[in-house]
């Protein structure tokens, strides 16, 4: 996958992975979401953010976390 809008700089917040070089990270647009805002909400209090850039960055973690899924034991 292309991630042509996700940026890490080392001298920039720390080279966290960032929205095309803002200083908006991923992590802050995954914890948004996560806390229950819309797009539509984090686009009002971040109008430097595009739609996409949104999209990309859930995307990015998704890709990042490279999650394994384990079948659970049944109580015995």
């Amino acid at each position: 996958m292309n991630f042509d809008r996700i940026t890490v700089e080392p001298d920039k917040i720390e080279g966290k992975p960032a929205v095309r070089g803002l200083r908006i990270t991923v992590e802050t647009v995954v914890r948004l979401v996560a806390g229950g805002w819309t797009f539509d909400e984090i686009l009002l209090d971040y109008p430097d953010l595009e739609r996409e850039d949104i999209k990309q960055a859930l995307e990015y973690a998704a890709a990042s976390t490279n999650v394994h899924f384990y079948r659970l034991r049944e109580p015995a």
